[in-house]
């Protein structure tokens, strides 16, 4: 995953406000002296004194949870002041702009210990700091369950620990907040790992149990990049993503006519008659693939992928007739005619990507098949100078 930066909040101000009333007991005067002298420990004794004495005490649970505020306990914080909003109104106010300050110190300090995190050196280090930005993050969430950037933050940070599991809760509800093309992206991939590490654990022990777990997770992948491609149909890798879970998922067929849906709906959308293309490539339909790219790269001159893509297609076929020739026992000169149209695709591929090792090694071979050996060397030889 790439480098994440987020942003803390700007700092906004409150005081707590000592309103006197006239009809203030005994044990809420005692909890405000103590409280003016940050002597909290007795402030709270009295104050559990007051709720007792009387259970319909607003101010008494307002205060309590002012207190547990400034103890950084939310969960506490958040619970008496539904208590006291509960009996009557009266501290509206103050308890919202209490919430909205300890929203915004939770979250700054979540920020705060994500950016420690990015920054320390050690594995235990890095990990402890973490833990502490999606404690924040939680503790801000509670305070105010609709702010979206609050709960991009924390899915950020789980993910960054290495708790991708658990950033889908946090990734799923900011979806229903505010819908990203990062965040359908990145929730598609989750769900498509949790499946591909299924299904490989059902190859490996043979659970049936594993493998209808991974289509599960693959439904859930296309679930979400299907509304995804709803949302953003422009986006290229939304589209991959989708027809790649379809196909996990053994629906083959079902991607196949997603795009090819898509391509009749919007037949100037490169990224829909790539994905099209693509499919109809692995289905060895090599000469309804040409058709797809080539139609792709009529849009986008400059489609790095579509022109690859478009060479592999003619280079399949290729070999295709190749093999089938060989076979026979014959010579079919017209394998040759399907290299030399890749050929000039083939080095437009690696004009726009020259560090590309898989584009430089294809070249190659192409090169080696027409004879062209010493292109074909040099070509090997620029695969291997970028292959990682």
């Amino acid at each position: 995953m790439n480098r994440i930066i987020i942003f803390s909040m700007s700092a906004v101000l409150i005081f707590f406000s000592m309103t006197a009333f006239q009809c203030s007991s005994t044990e809420l005067t005692s909890a405000k002296l103590y409280i003016q002298q940050k002597n909290y420990t007795k402030a709270k004794e009295a104050l559990q004194k007051e709720i007792q004495k009387n259970t319909k005490s607003d101010e008494g649970y307002y205060l309590l949870g002012y207190l547990s505020g400034e103890e950084g306990d939310i969960i506490n914080m958040m619970d008496a002041f539904n208590k006291s909003l509960g009996i009557s109104r009266k501290f509206e106010k103050n308890i919202d702009d209490s919430r909205k300050y300890n929203w915004m110190n939770s979250f700054n300090k979540g920020v705060n210990f994500f950016n420690k995190a990015t920054k320390a050196k050690s594995e235990d280090s890095i990990k402890t700091f973490y833990d502490k930005a999606i404690s924040a993050f939680q503790n801000a969430i509670t305070l105010e369950p609709d702010s979206a950037d609050t709960y991009k933050n924390m899915s950020f940070a789980m993910m960054q620990a290495g708790r991708q599991d658990d950033a889908i809760k946090p990734l799923e509800s900011l979806l229903k907040i505010k819908k990203t093309v990062d965040v359908y992206k990145i929730l598609g991939q989750i769900y498509s790992s949790r499946g591909f590490a299924l299904f490989n654990g059902y190859k490996t022990n043979g659970n049936v149990e594993d493998s209808i777990k991974a289509m599960e997770q693959y439904n859930k992948a296309i679930d979400v990049l299907e509304d995804g491609r709803k949302s953003f149909p422009e986006d290229q890798d939304v589209l991959l993503y989708l027809s790649n879970a379809l196909i996990s998922a053994n629906k083959v067929a079902i991607a196949m006519e997603t795009f090819k849906t898509g391509v009749e709906k919007d037949p100037g959308n490169q990224y829909y008659r790539y994905n099209y293309g693509t499919l109809l490539l692995q289905a060895g339909r090599y000469s309804d693939a040409v058709e797809q790219f080539s139609k792709a790269i009529e849009i986008d001159v400059a489609y790095h992928s579509a022109i690859f893509n478009l060479a592999v297609s003619y280079v399949k076929w290729g070999t295709k007739l190749r093999e089938e020739a060989d076979k026979e026992g014959k010579e079919n000169p017209e394998y040759r005619k399907k290299y030399e149209i890749a050929l000039p695709y083939l080095q437009k591929s690696v004009e726009l990507k020259p560090e590309d090792s898989i584009g430089w090694e294809t070249l190659a071979k192409v090169y080696a098949v027409m004879g062209r050996t010493k292109e074909s060397k040099e070509a090997f030889s620029k695969a291997d100078q970028f292959r990682k």
